[in-house]
């Protein structure tokens, strides 16, 4: 499966410089926590202070919500989502206490004739 995500930067550019620099080489335990839970690639775009996530998901593995509940229980990802929210802000569609939220799909070129 694959999934489209948004989220904002907030305006700063040294924050905004910081956060590309941590995603250069994020922390073993984070990706490991990824792929452990079915994310089989992701890449996430800027535009500005707009971020866009593409992740790509094993069906068989992947659910969000066993996702969420782990990174609930794992100390390290706890600690870098809180690293990272001092860098990000909530998109003005984002709903009260998420972060990522994911965009619908408006076009598809494949289903053209």
């Amino acid at each position: 499966m694959r999934y489209c995500l948004a989220l904002d930067l907030k305006d700063d550019p040294g924050l905004i410089g910081r956060y590309e620099e941590l995603h250069r080489h994020i922390w073993p335990e984070i990706a490991v926590h990824l792929r452990l839970h079915g994310v089989l690639g992701m890449e996430i775009y800027r535009l500005g202070t707009r971020l866009v996530m593409l992740m790509e998901t094993d069906d068989a593995v992947y659910s969000p919500e066993r996702m969420a509940e782990a990174a609930r229980s794992n100390p390290k990802v706890q600690q870098w989502e809180t690293l990272m929210w001092e860098f990000q802000a909530a998109t003005p569609w984002t709903p009260a206490g998420e972060k990522w939220v994911a965009m619908t799909q408006i076009f598809d070129l494949r289903l053209q004739p």
